[in-house]
């Protein structure tokens, strides 16, 4: 059976296009706004959701996404919570795969097999670990490809020729391509780096190649979306919560609305960027 990464990066092709891939933190602000947001990610135009599992030392994320964890976490937002979220959207949209990012300590708190079994089932379709390196794979990477849960790698600038069979070799639904040195949101890679990183990785894989970390704005995510085969939005958007709050770290009314316009203008900017 065809997965639901699969069938989006399949249909992307058809259509000639790169994708628009989106990051959020599970429960920023808090529970309901969150769903919101989420609901309304595909109708907005994001291609694949990615959902971060708020945790307290995120040391892959820059400040705008540790502060939108420390939010979630303060609005009572757990693991078994995040999960809530993926199965309360499934029940409105059955085919956007969902892939979790995060760290490996709450999942290990959970219990690795109890969190594959209730991930699946709420219809998660890929994780993203950022603190399990290839040498772990036996830890949470084969079990959840067991599971029939994507593993999704990170490369980065400095991942050589030399390295990449390592990194490649349980990687499934997509290649994230970090496009910088450091943590996310800091700043930006140059159009030229990026394209040549993406053809550098395509001569050593037939996956398709998300690039992010540093896409802050609409002609970014279209530059990215003109040589990669999605262009990843993060720190931009969560910034854009963050904005939507009042004094206390409450939403303001319409917060949801003005997050999902600009996905849509992201969204826009990416599905464009290789037109003509």
């Amino acid at each position: 059976m065809t997965s639901r990464l699969e069938a989006r990066f399949a249909a992307l092709k058809a259509e000639g296009r790169g994708g628009l891939v989106t990051f959020t933190t599970a429960g920023d602000p808090d529970f309901e706004t969150a769903l919101e947001i989420l609901c309304g990610l595909p109708k907005a135009g994001a291609d694949v959701v990615e959902l971060g599992m708020p945790f307290t030392d995120p040391m892959a994320d820059g400040p705008a996404v540790q502060a939108s964890s420390l939010r979630a976490l303060k609005a009572g937002m757990s693991l078994a919570k995040t999960l809530e979220l993926v199965r309360r959207f499934r029940a409105e949209d059955d085919t956007t795969p969902v892939v979790l990012m995060g760290y490996y300590n709450p999942i290990y708190s959970y219990g690795n097999e109890r969190f594959l079994r209730d991930a699946k089932t709420a219809g998660v379709d890929g994780l993203i670990i950022v603190d399990l390196p290839p040498e772990e794979d036996d830890e949470l990477c084969r079990p959840a490809l067991k599971a029939g849960l994507h593993w999704i790698r990170l490369a980065t600038p400095t991942t050589d020729d030399k390295r990449l069979p390592t990194v490649l070799a349980n990687t499934s639904g997509f290649v994230y391509y970090v496009s910088i040195l450091g943590i996310t949101g800091t700043r930006s890679a140059a159009a030229q780096a990026v394209s040549a990183a993406v053809a550098r990785l395509k001569r050593h894989t037939d996956l398709p190649i998300a690039v992010g970390f540093g896409i802050r704005t609409v002609e970014q995510a279209a530059e990215t979306a003109r040589t990669a085969d999605a262009a990843v939005v993060g720190s931009a958007l969560v910034e854009r919560i963050k904005a939507s709050l009042n004094a206390d770290g409450r939403p303001k009314k319409g917060a949801a609305d003005e997050v999902l316009g600009f996905v849509s203008e992201l969204a826009t900017g990416v599905r464009e960027a290789r037109s003509g």
